[in-house]
């Protein structure tokens, strides 16, 4: 099964549970949210399974932050304040009966999927998203434009045979401007100038290397919309982990237990930067291992202009 946004959120935050030994307190929606603002006129009152552990202040339903004005543990309420809906930057959205309220949640899932894409965008210095195009080459035409694919580089060209065999043959002599004339091909435009002979009519396909792309729906595919394999999951929630547990003292975490004076012995104040040097090291060490077997994969081919 393909890992969405989704997933690597949760499989981020079970990683991250294991440093702050402490499991966050949560309910749920007994009545749909329909609104998705909270005037004082008119608040959104949450109607709960239990507001045994809810009191004022943050709350999580999906990835939306909200603030808890109030809240009335006999008709198991809570209502929002006016500035409460999409708090925190945040996206306000209806939400669906028994879904899972987190109260003053440790990591929030917005602020782990924000890490996430802040890992994606980080990685395109050492790895590349592989796309590729296709085009219908005209004999009285040997330039072509892209527009909006951003390409930074050409890994591989080549062009379908005529016949059975259905052979794509490589092509040597192109050249690439990423930075088109804006006048001729339009603003943002890049082209592609080939030299080599080519029947007319036939599919030319070009790999090319971009920027990853970042994820903005939890029901987004992770290789489908970075245009990463599938092999680099693991280095991106590595990378978010060690990105999130930075801002994060274990020990401080770990005193709402009962065995917080036991746990402030053995991890004391400051502890968190040992596990984000140990997971800094685990995402630069896996992080390596793809960029080589991405080279590897596509390795420098020499190729010749006019």
């Amino acid at each position: 099964m393909s890992a969405t946004l989704g997933t690597m959120i949760d499989e981020t935050l079970i990683n991250l549970a294991g440093y702050t030994l402490n499991q966050d307190r949560s309910t749920y929606l007994t009545a749909a949210v329909t609104s998705l603002t909270s005037p004082s006129s008119s608040p959104t009152i949450l109607s709960l399974h239990s507001t045994d552990n809810v009191g004022k202040g943050i709350i999580e339903i999906d990835t939306e932050l909200m603030w808890v004005d109030s809240f009335d543990r006999i008709a198991n309420t809570a209502t929002i304040a006016p500035f409460g809906r999409g708090y925190l930057g945040t996206t306000a959205t209806t939400h669906a009966v028994d879904a899972r309220v987190t109260v003053s949640p440790t990591f929030p899932r917005s602020a782990v999927q924000k890490a996430i894409n802040d890992t994606i965008g980080a990685m395109g210095s050492s790895i590349s998203a592989v796309k590729q195009t296709t085009f219908t080459w005209n004999a009285a035409v040997n330039t072509y434009g892209f527009n909006n694919l951003n390409i930074e580089n050409i890994l591989r060209m080549s062009w379908q045979d005529i016949g059975p065999s259905e052979e794509w043959i490589g092509i040597r002599r192109w050249d690439f401007d990423p930075q088109a004339e804006a006048t001729t091909w339009g603003a943002g435009a890049q082209t592609i100038t080939i030299y080599d002979y080519i029947t007319a009519g036939r599919t030319v396909k070009v790999m090319y290397a971009t920027e990853p792309t970042t994820m903005s729906d939890t029901s987004d595919v992770f290789t489908t919309t970075t245009g990463l394999p599938a092999s680099c999951r693991d280095v991106v929630t590595l990378g978010a982990a060690y990105r999130l547990v930075s801002y994060l003292d274990p020990a401080r975490v770990s005193q709402t237990s009962p065995q917080a004076d036991e746990i402030d012995t053995r991890r004391p104040f400051g502890s968190s930067a040992n596990v984000t040097r140990q997971l800094y090291t685990l995402y630069s060490q896996r992080l390596a291992e793809e960029t080589s077997r991405q080279q590897n994969q596509f390795p420098p081919r020499v190729h010749y202009t006019r």
